[in-house]
């Protein structure tokens, strides 16, 4: 404890500086049990806001333009194959993210990545 008031440092002594640990007393139920409903809700909410955020964004034909050439360029549609492995590490990540937003429009709106189609096709 004299290191940190001498120091000006914070107390790394004290559990609630470590960031991302879980400090839950192991024999109370009820309270783990809570958490575990608060993150549920939580998590609920993020995905709701999310699906809300690509139904909108895939209501108006620019925001079908800009997904259009965000999957174009994270390389859903084609190989992400590349003799040098970094490369193709990265763009397996690109894809990756791609596919996840391509998933993420057919289970929220399928019938305007139909719509996004055809109007990337009349180009």
């Amino acid at each position: 404890m004299a290191f940190s008031r001498t120091c000006g440092a914070r107390n790394f002594a004290r559990p609630e500086h470590y960031a991302g640990v879980s400090y839950e007393d192991p024999t109370d139920v009820q309270s783990q049990e809570r958490s575990r409903k608060d993150r549920a809700t939580r998590d609920e909410l993020k995905a709701k806001t999310e699906e809300g955020d690509i139904k909108w964004l895939m209501s108006g034909e620019k925001g079908r333009r800009i997904v259009w050439r965000l999957l174009e360029r994270a390389g859903v549609f084609r190989l992400s194959f590349s003799t040098n492995s970094m490369q193709m590490a990265f763009n397996d990540g690109a894809k990756n993210e791609g596919l996840r937003m391509l998933a993420l429009i057919h289970a929220t709106c399928p019938e305007k990545y139909v719509l996004m189609l055809e109007e990337s096709n009349a180009k």
